[in-house]
């Protein structure tokens, strides 16, 4: 895999240089509400303008329909990536049409331009290998050379992340090459112990990596969402939890798997549960208890792990020397059900090891909850692509760097 120092080894000035990034972030009403994606990629950006690149930056953002809608528009992150980088940065209103085509011919040397939402293309998320790739010869129209820096996407089989690469002279930036060094601590050579706390809602998302895992880790701490699975999975009352009862089967198998292959697999302890799920918006204050685990009443749904499981949790963290964490321990966008979740990543930011956030919800939560972001190893921007390179699949946008 070649790399943006080659590429600047060679000279870019007055080169075309399209930067696939991962812009996708929160938006409230319009608002940023975690810039973490865009700072992420403004190394890669800034060492291409500072060396006389036209840059032309392009992203997805949210699942919009493949047409337009105002809802989804970059404009904001277009905007906020201008203020980081202190200058300012073209926008296009559409992907390939004549605003993104004057907008990149009017580029200077040096100036950055961003396009319109990729996915406002029906062609950027086709599973018809033609339409995508004939929107991929558009986007190549706009460029002489292409750098994937989108970790968040390299996932997906996209024209912007896959196709087009294969089109143009292409390069890996910055943050594509710290995340892959990163996934290579966490699957070769890793320094044990090696712990990995999986939270989130769905253990059905979780399968595959824990499936991988069993192989790897020497202890997996359950949280979240997906632990009710596993409690019923032991034969515990769960309340009116999240619960996947499909999954039971499988939740029971892996446990058997773990004692057989020594791997600790732990599970909440006590957990703290409410009759009603909390209001998100007004974060009002709500009616809450702490219960042990077999002890959920049937009423009652779990909302966060409780402080005994804190404390364990925390314990088995303490020693490690590779951690990964990927999911939230509760809700942790509640007051009232963020201790879990803020235990776990003290206990990152207290360890000696090598700690890595495995992005999505559990990078928000680290940022939400006000963490230093420095205090911990790496923060990963790409969730569902880190689980699926530990699950060792092929990722499209890594492999088309590839050759």
């Amino acid at each position: 895999m070649k790399t943006i120092d080659e590429l600047l080894a060679d000279g870019v000035s007055g080169k075309r240089v399209f930067v696939r990034a991962d812009l996708n972030v929160p938006l409230a009403d319009g608002t940023i509400t975690d810039d973490g994606r865009i700072r992420a990629v403004l190394p890669t950006v800034k060492a291409l303008a500072d060396a006389g690149a036209k840059v032309v930056v392009a992203s997805h953002l949210g699942r919009p329909k493949g047409a337009p809608d105002p809802a989804f528009s970059l404009a904001p992150a277009a905007s906020r990536l201008g203020e980081l980088l202190g200058t300012a940065v073209a926008f296009a209103t559409d992907t390939v049409g004549r605003s993104a085509q004057d907008t990149v011919t009017g580029l200077v040397d040096g100036h950055v331009a961003v396009l319109e939402n990729l996915r406002f293309n029906p062609g950027e998320t086709s599973k018809d290998d033609a339409e995508r790739g004939a929107f991929a010869d558009q986007l190549a129209a706009l460029a002489d050379v292409y750098v994937g820096d989108g970790f968040g996407a390299v996932h997906r089989k996209h024209a912007s992340v896959y196709d087009l690469a294969k089109k143009l002279p292409h390069y890996a930036g910055y943050l594509i090459a710290t995340e892959v060094g990163v996934l290579k601590k966490l699957t070769e050579d890793v320094k044990r112990p090696y712990v990995v706390a999986l939270g989130g809602a769905k253990v059905s998302d979780k399968l595959a990596v824990i499936d991988q895992l069993l192989a790897k880790a020497d202890r997996l701490l359950i949280g979240g969402g997906m632990a009710y699975t596993f409690l019923k999975a032991k034969g515990y009352e769960v309340g009116i939890s999240l619960l996947q009862e499909d999954q039971v089967p499988v939740v029971t198998e892996y446990m058997q798997r773990a004692e057989k292959q020594g791997v600790e697999l732990l599970l909440p302890v006590d957990v703290v549960v409410s009759r009603t799920f909390p209001d998100l918006k007004t974060k009002a204050p709500t009616e809450h208890t702490v219960v042990d685990a077999d002890k959920i009443p049937a009423d009652q749904e779990g909302l966060d792990i409780g402080p005994k499981t804190r404390e364990l949790y925390a314990s088995k963290l303490a020693d490690a020397d590779t951690v990964f964490w990927n999911g939230p321990m509760g809700v942790f966008e509640h007051p009232d059900y963020a201790e879990g979740t803020k235990a776990v990543a003290q206990a990152l930011v207290d360890s000696n090891g090598f700690t890595v956030v495995g992005g999505g919800d559990s990078a928000a939560a680290v940022r939400t909850l006000g963490f230093d972001e420095n205090a911990f190893g790496h923060i990963s921007t790409g969730g569902g692509a880190s689980l699926e390179y530990l699950e060792g699949k092929t990722l499209p946008g890594l492999a088309a760097l590839e050759d």
